[in-house]
């Protein structure tokens, strides 16, 4: 009896590597057709090349570096900061992109009738499928990422990270903490209501108390000396179609800094 079961056996291990090999070889004529008509052998090679040189100069963690094992490092919460506000801003920008398609940026009539811009984000938080999800989680990631950048950068100067040879990554992100908050400002005064209309006043006066060119600077940024329609326009370019490419463009300008030059870690 187990001579019988020990023949099944090698039969179904036959088996097994007959299919197996049969699979190969129909991996092997699907790629090397296709091999054949786009190089794909050669951009795998080109693939693997660029994973093992990326993978080289990628700056090691504690537990490589001081052979801590497994052993929770301390700083690691903290080093994590950076990339956490890259996933919020990611998050705002698809959630804003989504809200866009809903959003109109229309200031209110001369009767004193609810502006169209209030009234797109009332359509928005209680008509609209998901809206008041979408709107709140867009809000919600604009807050955390302005929290995290804030902590980020008090990690950055306590540790000393700002030193040569990261001067130039420390500069690109005091622009990028201010435009953080241009970012969290413009888009506070989108939904017009009354908190955005004195909100927008307040940054007049901002303005306007600028030695030599307020009024130029109020006029440029405000649209005039009180907020109104070309206010709300200017904010909204300025939140949607300005901003956007610059803070993204210099977020990837900072992370290929931090990625050729590594983490700069406490001693």
């Amino acid at each position: 009896m187990s001579i019988e079961r020990k023949d099944e056996h090698d039969h179904d291990a036959w088996m097994e590597e007959r299919d197996l090999t049969a699979l190969e070889s129909m991996y092997l004529s699907v790629l090397i057709w296709f091999d054949k008509r786009l190089r794909i052998v050669d951009y795998l090679e080109l693939l693997e090349d660029l994973y093992y040189k990326v993978n080289m100069q990628m700056p090691k963690s504690h537990t490589e570096q001081y052979n801590l094992d497994n052993k929770f490092w301390y700083w690691y919460p903290l080093y994590a900061l950076g990339s956490f506000s890259t996933i919020a801003y990611v998050v705002a920008a698809i959630s804003g992109a989504l809200l866009g398609f809903y959003y109109a940026p229309a200031a209110a009539a001369a009767d004193g009738t609810p502006s169209v811009a209030y009234e797109s984000i009332l359509f928005i938080m209680g008509d609209l499928n998901l809206g008041l999800f979408l709107r709140s989680l867009h809000r919600w990631s604009a807050q955390i990422m302005v929290a995290a950048v804030f902590l980020h950068m008090l990690r950055v100067y306590f540790t000393g990270a700002y030193k040569e040879p990261r001067e130039l990554n420390w500069i690109i992100g005091i622009v990028l903490i201010s435009l953080t908050m241009v970012f969290g400002y413009s888009g506070y005064l989108l939904p017009w209501s009354q908190l955005s209309f004195w909100a927008g006043q307040i940054g007049v006066e901002m303005s306007l108390s600028i030695p030599l060119i307020g009024e130029y600077v109020a006029q440029l940024l405000f649209g005039g000396f009180t907020p109104s329609q070309a206010t709300l326009v200017r904010m909204y370019i300025l939140h949607v179609f300005l901003l956007p490419f610059v803070v993204t463009t210099l977020i990837a300008i900072h992370i290929g800094i931090v990625w050729m030059q590594g983490i700069a870690e406490p001693h």
